[in-house]
């Protein structure tokens, strides 16, 4: 017997592949099966079953496309009601995978179909529990993104969530290996551990959700200090429920390259947004004017999701070349398929095309650092527990998740400062900023890391003003 885990850094998520005696299981498929296929041609098994724990929320899942080229069937927990076939398995339902065996224990809470997969040996022993979203390393799911569905507050839906931990699970061996759907830097919890795997007994020691006296405490504790989930949850859950277009079409029609002429064109006579992946540090030196950066080496996924929100928008993509088909990958992970093609030969090409180009301003710490005294307005955009914990004294904590919200706080005709930990999502503050008008500021290059070296003046105590322009 093997099982992997498959785990992708930019989503934090885990799918899982178990083969034993010829046969195989796949458990939260990512969209592109490439992977999964070469494993199944490489152990010389067939898959026999594609099992998801649930609807998913922040990625789409690649059960659809699996299934299509494997033959193997799709199965969910019981409850769901997929628009497509799928076996729909009832609690405690075993499912047989060459010599060992898999049983569905239905766990709803964080939606109502949850569902986790115990995995027995070939001699009837306990070893593993895939928990989807149920059980995280050092959390639970949350219990607020299927109250509309299941016409349920969050309160109730946790307290369903008890049940299924406290029921099912925690009474399970000690020994259990847990391997969850995400961790750490997933919107789908709160307080994940970094680490990927672990036993239940060590996370009966470390989890808080594990050590609640009762009911009402789990209620409390789990509902507690939630954020609101990123826009595009609601939509990758429907693509998952109902269906969506293959990948490989996907790719076929956002592999596209354009001249920079037609890039220009389909650009004005289109809505498309203009999505620039390129590094932070290359992006402040030149780029199309109203494109928005967000780079392809950090969490690249999450934030199209959360800042661009409609999957339906329209994009036209600026890469590093060589790039496109992981960008369009990435893209097409959380459901944004409607790529209309990508700029032939990248930035550079624009450049010799002698187009119109567009620049942030971007400073050093210590250039920031040699202001302070002057009480410039600084405003931070790292999420805030980041800021809570420590930040640059008298900055302004304005996460770049809500800047829908707080950009009309701004008064354009001062000037501030804006930095998050490393540059990343400070760049991405600023690409959009510009888009929409605002000049007046500067970017600080290496973020709050940076400010420190630089530094910069720290402190925990809260910038208690409500809006930028107080």
């Amino acid at each position: 017997m093997k099982i992997e885990q498959i785990y992708t850094g930019c989503l934090a998520q885990g799918a899982y592949y178990i083969s034993s005696n010829g046969e195989a299981a796949i458990i939260d498929p990512l969209r592109e099966t490439k992977p999964y296929l070469d494993r199944l041609n490489q152990d010389k098994v067939t898959l026999k079953y594609i099992f998801e724990t649930h609807f998913h929320a922040d990625f789409v899942s690649g059960h659809l496309d699996l299934s299509q080229k494997t033959g193997a069937p799709i199965v969910f927990g019981p409850t769901a009601q997929p628009a497509f076939a799928a076996i729909i398995a009832e609690d405690h339902q075993v499912f047989t995978v060459g010599d060992v065996t898999l049983k569905v224990l239905h766990t709803p809470g964080h939606t109502m179909e949850s569902s986790c997969y115990l995995l027995f040996d070939a001699a009837g022993k306990e070893l593993a529990l895939f928990s989807g979203d149920t059980l995280f390393l050092g959390d639970v799911g949350r219990p607020d993104l299927a109250q509309k569905a299941a016409n349920m507050s969050q309160d109730d839906l946790a307290g369903l969530l008890y049940d299924s931990i406290y029921g099912k699970i925690l009474p399970l061996p000690d020994s259990l290996t847990i391997y969850p759907a995400h961790g750490a830097g997933s919107a789908c919890g709160k307080n994940m551990m970094q680490q990927t795997v672990d036993t239940l007994g060590n996370q009966k020691q470390v989890n808080y959700a594990l050590k609640q006296p009762n009911k009402q405490a789990f209620i409390q504790a789990v509902t507690e200090g939630l954020l609101p989930p990123p826009a595009y949850f609601g939509m990758n859950v429907a693509l998952n429920k109902k269906g969506y277009e293959s990948l490989d079409k996907v790719l076929n029609q956002s592999l596209v390259g354009l001249d920079p002429e037609t890039f220009a064109q389909r650009a004005e006579s289109t809505n498309a947004l203009l999505l620039d992946t390129r590094d932070a540090g290359d992006f402040a030196k030149g780029f199309i004017p109203q494109s928005i950066n967000i780079g392809i080496k950090g969490d690249f996924a999450p934030w199209v999701g959360n800042l661009i929100a409609d999957v339906n928008q329209p994009i036209l993509l600026v890469t590093d070349p060589g790039q496109e088909e992981e960008v369009i990958t990435r893209l097409s992970r959380v459901g944004f398929d409607h790529v209309l093609g990508y700029l032939k030969g990248g930035f550079e090409s624009w450049l010799l095309a002698g187009k119109e180009m567009d620049t942030v301003n971007r400073i050093t710490a210590t250039t920031l650092v040699d202001q302070l005294s002057n009480t410039p307005k600084v405003i931070d955009v790292r999420k805030e527990g980041e800021y809570e914990a420590e930040h640059v004294a008298e900055a302004f904590s304005k996460p770049l998740a809500y800047i829908n919200s707080w950009i009309t706080d701004i008064d354009p005709k001062e000037h501030f400062y804006i930095h998050c930990a490393g540059g990343y999502r400070s760049m991405i503050a600023a690409s959009i900023l510009q888009a929409r008008g605002y000049r007046n500021f500067s970017e600080v290059a290496g973020g709050y890391k940076a400010l420190l070296e630089a530094g910069a003046p720290r402190t925990d105590f809260v910038c208690q003003s409500k809006t930028l322009g107080a």
